[in-house]
């Protein structure tokens, strides 16, 4: 089962010229996300001064599917697609509650780091524990589309310039 991590309305202040989520605050609310995510596997505010441990995001894609407006409520349901002894491979997306129409996702790298040395480091036991259970929750879910995914134009080469010498 998915975990649902957060939950909010769309306010004004997050809302473009054209009516529409700003494409920044999609990014907001994955963040929130994971702080919700941190909380349930043992790093909230107690975890972290308890371990010295925090995460931190070491890649993002974000895919943007369906608009969201103004006054909009939203959740974001949170996929642990895997884990080892210090990272977090999530799956967030992003929902109306109660409906299926995915909005956007994001696919995260999170990493486990001591921030007494500012480096990666191996989970807290407890805090592995926690990981372990969340991951088994969520065993047998189908793998979501919008992951693995790399950014490019076809035929692109490389070298940032169009494909073939066309402009």
């Amino acid at each position: 089962m998915l975990l649902t991590s957060y939950r909010t309305a769309i306010p004004a202040e997050w809302v473009d010229y054209n009516g529409h989520l700003r494409d920044a605050f999609y990014l907001l609310i994955f963040s929130y996300a994971t702080d919700a995510l941190m909380d349930r596997i043992g790093l909230d505010e107690a975890g972290r001064a308890r371990t010295g441990h925090t995460l931190y995001t070491l890649e993002c894609h974000l895919n943007y599917l369906n608009e969201v407006k103004l006054g909009d409520e939203v959740e974001v349901r949170t996929h642990l697609l895997a884990y080892d002894h210090k990272r977090l491979h999530v799956h967030l997306a992003l929902y109306r509650p109660g409906e299926e129409q995915l909005l956007a996702a994001s696919e995260q790298m999170l990493m486990n780091i001591d921030r007494s040395v500012g480096r990666s480091s191996a989970f807290d036991e407890e805090v592995l524990a926690s990981v372990r259970a969340l991951h088994e929750t969520q065993r047998g879910l189908p793998r979501p589309i919008h992951i693995g995914r790399v950014i490019g134009l076809p035929g692109e080469a490389g070298h940032g310039g169009p494909p073939s010498g066309r402009a």
